[in-house]
């Protein structure tokens, strides 16, 4: 009894910990707007039925997982977390979808519809498209392996977008060092939180026509990796345009720190990945130390995604709660 009493204070005193931690990386006006407990009293089902949708999705294709994940990178970056990224084009609205980083790119949508119809049945015009996004990415992440944390939520969904938005704030994967620190820290993101997110390359594919330059032209990559690559992907684009390879070389479907091990070898599939170490640049140390310690990758992982999940979030009576993720109500 004495064990479960000590057992049950400790548990209590981490969770404790866990939720302070949460909400220190919240800005103080957000702390007001987004919490853990949002949807406690209004629909306390949400996380097992994003869960259960989940679930579903990965086993089926486990690289579902790093689509969902970056559905959700690629929306906070675009005028912040407030699910416009799954707008579709309308006679009214061009929107975020087929812009240069994204078409023919971005996947999974058919997942958070799905997701989005069991969550209205069980708590009608309650949770926003864009939180249930933020907490699918959270567990495309853990059902791979990955960390979880806690989601702060509250977020609401965008009425309109632009197709300009996307193409003007989403990294290149033949950026610079530079660049992606720079782009970073336009969102509140340090270069700590740039190398950590991009460790979510640990997991997913990438389209030839993203690597097809690193595998062809430079030279800080292995010698038999690029070899390998090229026989997936040609010199010329077009007809092997969309065919894939594993952004992470060994475990491409294993949420750990196999990314950063590869950087040290030069087997980094984009460019912009490679540029998290060999350069001798202000981001190598990180990149070194998240190779060799897989619990600091996963802990600053998931101080940085809560930090990006807290990107110019609509909260309040801002925004809407859509009917249809994929269209304003």
């Amino acid at each position: 009894m004495a064990a479960a009493t000590l057992f049950g204070r400790r548990a209590a005193a981490m969770a404790a910990a866990v939720l302070a931690t949460v909400a220190g990386l919240l800005a103080p006006a957000a702390v007001a707007q987004l919490s853990t407990s949002f949807y406690s009293g209004s629909c306390a089902s949400l996380e097992s039925i994003v869960r259960s949708g989940m679930t579903s999705a990965v086993q089926q294709e486990p690289r579902m997982g790093a689509s969902i994940l970056r559905l959700f990178f690629h929306d906070c970056f675009v005028n912040g977390c407030d699910g416009s990224v799954l707008l579709d084009d309308s006679s009214t609205l061009t929107g975020e979808k087929n812009a240069g980083p994204n078409a023919n790119s971005l996947r999974g949508y058919e997942v958070i519809d799905a997701i989005k119809s069991r969550v209205d049945a069980a708590c009608p015009g309650t949770v926003s498209c864009a939180d249930i996004l933020a907490v699918a990415a959270r567990d495309g992440v853990n059902l791979l392996g990955g960390p979880t944390w806690a989601v702060p939520l509250g977020r609401r969904d965008a009425r309109t977008t632009t197709q300009a938005a996307a193409n003007s704030n989403l990294p290149s994967p033949s950026s610079s060092a530079a660049t992606l620190i720079s782009a970073f820290a336009s969102k509140g993101l340090d270069s700590r939180d740039m190398v950590a997110l991009s460790g979510a390359h640990t997991i997913g594919a990438a389209r030839c026509a993203s690597f097809r330059s690193r595998i062809y032209n430079d030279t800080n990559i292995n010698a038999g990796f690029a070899t390998r690559r090229r026989q997936v992907c040609g010199p010329q684009s077009g007809a092997t345009d969309g065919n894939l390879a594993p952004l992470d070389a060994f475990s491409s479907v294993r949420f750990d720190n196999g990314y950063y091990r590869n950087l040290l070898s030069r087997f980094g599939l984009l460019h912009s990945d490679q540029e998290l170490f060999g350069s001798g640049g202000p981001v190598d140390s990180i990149a070194q130390q998240y190779a060799g310690n897989g619990g600091a990758f996963s802990a600053d992982f998931v101080t940085a995604m809560i930090k990006m999940g807290n990107i110019s979030p609509l909260t309040g009576s801002s925004g809407e709660i859509r009917n249809n993720c994929r269209k304003p109500n």
